[in-house]
This record gives C-alpha cells, sequence and structure tokens, in this order.
C-alpha cells in the first residue's frame, strides 16, 4: 500500500498555485526487500514512467532515444533501422514513427524497422520483429536478408544481466556493445549510425578507438531522460565508412557531450 506525503522540507506545505505538492512513498510490507521499495518508490514518482504511460510507449527508455535522435538526427524517414536487444519495444516505437515505417506521413520515403531479441516481444504496429542471438554465426546474414539489404541505424539499449558487481558489469557491457559495433559493421550502409548504450567505468578505450577507425564522428551523451543515479551513457557514432583495420581514426579528437557522463539507468 501506498500513501501520499507533502513534498519538500514541510509535510503538506501547499505551492505557489495552491497545490499540494504531493510524493508518492511506499510502505515496506512484509517480506518486501528494501531495494525493491526504493525502485517501486522511484518508479512511482519518476515523471518519465508516467510520461511514457500517457503517450503509449512500453517503457521510459522511449524518451532516451527520443532526445538522442532530437540532436542527432539519425532516425530520417525512409531509414532502416536495426533495433538489438529490442524488448520491450519503446525504441522500436520511437522508431516507426520517426522513419514512417507504417508510411503515414504522405510525401515522405517509408522505412523499415526490424527488432530482434532473445525473446518473444509483443507485437509494435510497423515493426517486424524477430527472436534472434545476434552473437549467432550468420546472424547479420538474416539481419540484412528480414530488412531487404543494408541498414541504415543499427541501435542497442541493450545491458548484460547484472551481478552486483560494478566492475564485473561494466565490462559485460563493453563486451555486448563491442559484438553489437561488429554486427553494425557488417549490416549498415556507408554513412550509416550506430547507437549503444554503455556503462562509465574506464574499460572501454579499445571501444572508443574501434568506432572511430570506422566511423567519421564519435560522442558519448548522457541524455536527459537517463537518471542522473546511474553510470549510464551513451555512444552515438555517425558517418560509417566502412570496416578499417589500421589505427586510422586515432588521431581524430572525441565530440564532447554537452551532458555529464554519469548517467543512469533505467
Amino acid at each position: 500500500m501506498s500513501k501520499a506525503t507533502g513534498g519538500g522540507s514541510r509535510a503538506g506545505k501547499t505551492s505557489g498555485r495552491g497545490q499540494r505538492d504531493l510524493k508518492v512513498r511506499v510502505k515496506t510490507a512484509k517480506g518486501r526487500k528494501l531495494s525493491s521499495k526504493l525502485w517501486l518508490e522511484r518508479q512511482l514518482n519518476d515523471p518519465y514512467v508516467a510520461r511514457a504511460r500517457r503517450e503509449g510507449y512500453r517503457g521510459r527508455a522511449a524518451y532516451k532515444i527520443l532526445e538522442l535522435d532530437d540532436k542527432y538526427r539519425f532516425l530520417t524517414p525512409g531509414a532502416r533501422v536495426v533495433d538489438l536487444g529490442c524488448a520491450p519495444g519503446g525504441w522500436c516505437q520511437v522508431a516507426v514513427a520517426r522513419v514512417n515505417a507504417l508510411g503515414e506521413t504522405g510525401g515522405k520515403a517509408q522505412g523499415r524497422v526490424l527488432g530482434v531479441d532473445l525473446q518473444e516481444v509483443d507485437p509494435i504496429a510497423g515493426a517486424e520483429i524477430h527472436v534472434l542471438d545476434f552473437l549467432e554465426d550468420g546472424a547479420d546474414d538474416r539481419v540484412k536478408d528480414w530488412l531487404g539489404g543494408p541498414a541504415d541505424v543499427v541501435m542497442s539499449d541493450m545491458a548484460a544481466a547484472s551481478s552486483g558487481h560494478k566492475g564485473t558489469d561494466h565490462l559485460r557491457i563493453v563486451a555486448l556493445v563491442e559484438a553489437a559495433a561488429q554486427l553494425a559493421f557488417d549490416v549498415l550502409e556507408p554513412g550509416g549510425t550506430f547507437v549503444a548504450k554503455v556503462l562509465a567505468g574506464g574499460a572501454e578505450a579499445e571501444m572508443q578507438t574501434m568506432l572511430k577507425q570506422n566511423f567519421d564522428k564519435v560522442a558519448n551523451v548522457k541524455p536527459p531522460a537517463s537518471r542522473s543515479d546511474s553510470s549510464e551513457k551513451f555512444v552515438v557514432a555517425t558517418g560509417f565508412r566502412g570496416r578499417r583495420s589500421s589505427a586510422a581514426g586515432d588521431g581524430q579528437e572525441e565530440e564532447p557531450s554537452d551532458e555529464s557522463d554519469d548517467a543512469p539507468s533505467p
């Protein structure tokens, strides 16, 4: 059971508009862990969670890709998009609208959105979703076959299962992003974009070098929708040049981010 208490330093204090500033607090039920209580309390008070419910998105993560695309403009009408680890589907929902996958915007090119995940995902209008382990041999060929050609965007909001150890989790997600990048190298059209979630932690130098060798620009960004208590950030690599075996991009400087690198995850 939950109850609402006044926000700010004084419970019950009214705002300038004559309305109570309410914050939901969750009572600790018998058998409920403190961590579960804090997570539930955070969800109930998260404005992005409430906004996602109102606007029909499957999760608050949808706003991260919206904010990234607002800044870098890679989800353009007519683009072919691959969403790796697409469950629950919020990123696919955003991509469908922005690339005009439903063909509802007259006069604009119609794009395609392909989502893949290890588990079944509820259908999304305008997106084609498949169960696939993208680490399997031949996964890149299957993706291109389903998509009908190379992709313009490969994006990933994947995170490895948490071990509870920050250093281990960082290494795992870096390895996952590197694997996603390798698939992107195989399926991206020249000029394409790769977007992926990473966790700040200091072990991603090789990954950054690899991306700089293959893309014109590599930026590390923390969108406003990322929670401030998380080490989450996103790498946005634009202008795919094709695979480079040499350190051709080592001399390039990384584009600075407008936000702090210390960002939260959902």
